[in-house]
């Protein structure tokens, strides 16, 4: 099992920036991908960014150009630096090294003020 906690959200006038974290237990950590997910009130949860083992990145339309997803794979850590931070970002945000994940860690809540 995969143990997931999730740092760094808070509230922060749009246009700012935050930068998460994820400190993931496992010894298969280095070898997955993991993904950054967020889930706002009344929206479906939604896959926002990808990392491989290797550092291949991917990100969704919505927050290419502004998030950056990283990794430490020997700190067994996962980053997200988000700029230029939106309203519509406002959500919380969870890492997972699942594309279907069954399990969460607690996630951090981003509010992005207007």
């Amino acid at each position: 099992q995969v143990q997931l906690m999730e740092s760094g959200g808070g509230l922060v006038q749009a246009g700012g920036s935050l930068r998460l974290s994820c400190a993931a237990s496992g010894s298969l950590f280095s070898g997955n991908t993991m993904y950054w997910y967020r889930q706002a009130p009344g929206k479906q949860r939604e896959r926002v960014a990808r990392v491989t083992s290797g550092g291949g990145t991917a990100y969704a339309d919505s927050v290419k150009g502004r998030f950056t997803i990283s990794r430490d794979n020997a700190k067994k850590m996962v980053y997200l630096q988000m700029n230029s931070l939106k309203p519509e970002d406002t959500a919380v945000y969870y890492c997972n090294n699942a594309l279907q994940p069954i399990s969460w860690g607690q996630g951090t809540q981003v509010t992005v003020s207007s």
